[in-house]
């Protein structure tokens, strides 16, 4: 019989994400096809056919109504994600969106929502999952080096406001809802217990833009686990990306994963961290450099692929992701009252 047709794959948007990560990305994965991507410009879809050499759109319904199209891939603001993957599911399109998946729970929840009625899969992209810092610090979990990790601290720290909707609250911008959401995701991966409570401050330090510059949460976990998300855009020396705190010793970890450089040259797999920025481990007597796992964000893609196959379950979960909105959600909420919000929102299922 005839092997069946690689799912045929459009993103919506060609700004930084959907051309640095998600049509990037779709174009490495074998069994996936860019068939399109989807701008109003005329002057970026002409961009996107030199670039791409694939299809191009101009609007969102043209892709909804065009029946070749099996996934659906939201590279727009945060503030579009729930009506437009609303809207594909009913389209009968399967989806990915980028992070965050919504910029609060009933967004989120009515997502999940489409997705059951439609039997569609919905995605979230937390590609971060992948990072080598991040599977590092999961591998001295999982093999006890850390003992029980009791408290962990994640930070992302930049100096100035990103450009465009991303410093506007009205388009749910700012830091918390972009690299915070991985932030918050990661977190709650190493700590699936029930959730308490979340008490966070936020920032306003650059009058001509409406998101904040800073924000800092606090997540209180069942058992007396605790993890501090702490996001910046007014720091010039940044804190470490992770802080691990375990009942056998500490591991600190500065910088970054260095896929997304080496994405940006054209070439993922060419991604190799300098050895000045490995994490180091302390067990109280002696400090050890901890080498960093190749992070490996392609992997994303190729479990999408396999889940659209039956061949795989999902490895990024709504369920899962729904806690970190919820977390987020409560995060503004928290800012505005200045009271720590009580959730006791139960392990994903």
């Amino acid at each position: 019989m005839p092997s069946s047709p690689s799912p045929r794959c459009v993103v919506i948007g060609y700004g930084y994400a959907g051309r640095g990560f998600h049509s990037y990305l779709v174009s490495i994965t074998p069994g996936l096809t860019l068939h399109g991507i989807c701008s109003r410009n005329p002057e970026t879809r002409a961009k996107i056919v030199r670039e791409r050499g694939c299809k191009t759109y101009d609007s969102f319904e043209a892709v909804l109504a065009d029946p070749e199209v099996d996934l659906v891939i939201l590279a727009t603001p945060n503030s579009d994600h729930a009506g437009q993957a609303i809207a594909a599911l009913g389209a009968g399109k399967h989806v990915v969106t980028d992070k965050v998946m919504a910029p609060t729970l009933a967004d989120a929840d009515a997502m999940i929502a489409a997705a059951a009625k439609s039997g569609k899969i919905l995605s979230v992209f937390q590609n971060r999952r992948w990072d080598g810092d991040y599977q590092t610090l999961r591998k001295l979990v999982a093999d006890g080096t850390m003992g029980e990790l009791r408290t962990l601290e994640l930070a992302w720290h930049g100096f100035g406001m990103w450009g465009g909707w991303r410093s506007r609250a009205e388009d749910a911008g700012g830091k918390l809802l972009d690299v915070g959401a991985h932030l918050v995701d990661q977190a709650l991966q190493f700590f699936p217990q029930t959730i308490r409570s979340v008490y966070a401050r936020m920032h306003h330090d650059f009058p001509q833009f409406t998101a904040e510059s800073q924000a800092h949460l606090i997540i209180t976990f069942e058992g007396g686990f605790t993890a501090i998300v702490d996001t910046s855009s007014l720091s010039a020396i940044a804190k470490p990306r992770f802080h691990a705190f375990g009942t056998r010793g500490t591991y600190i970890k500065y910088g970054r994963d260095p896929q997304e450089d080496a994405m940006n040259k054209g070439q993922i797999d060419t991604a190799v961290e300098d050895p000045n920025t490995y994490g180091r481990f302390h067990d109280g007597k002696t400090e050890t450099t901890i080498p960093t796992l190749p992070g490996r964000w392609r992997t994303y893609y190729e479990n999408v692929r396999d889940t659209l196959a039956g061949t795989a379950g999902a490895a990024v979960k709504v369920s899962e992701v729904r806690r970190a909105v919820a977390v987020l959600d409560a995060a503004f909420q928290s800012a505005r009252t200045e009271k720590a919000i009580e959730l006791n929102l139960p392990p994903a299922a």
